[in-house]
């Protein structure tokens, strides 16, 4: 099993904090949404995307279990 950052569009307010903190796997859309990449998590990053995901103001980011 692998994981997979997933976003809660309707509850994210466009703060950035998740891309500054993971931008390897969030970018930023022309209004400050994030734009998540269609990829697993990579062991190397998971610590910061669990840290992006626990400091969420809006709590929309969240890491989801998927099978490979």
């Amino acid at each position: 099993m692998t994981e997979r950052l997933k976003v809660d569009m309707i509850a994210c307010d466009g703060h950035g904090v998740c891309a500054e903190l993971v931008p390897e796997l969030i970018g930023l859309d022309e209004w400050g949404y994030p734009i998540l990449a269609n990829a697993p998590v990579p062991q190397e990053l998971h610590k910061h995307a669990r840290k992006a995901v626990s400091l969420c103001p809006k709590l929309a980011l969240s890491l989801a279990r998927t099978r490979t």
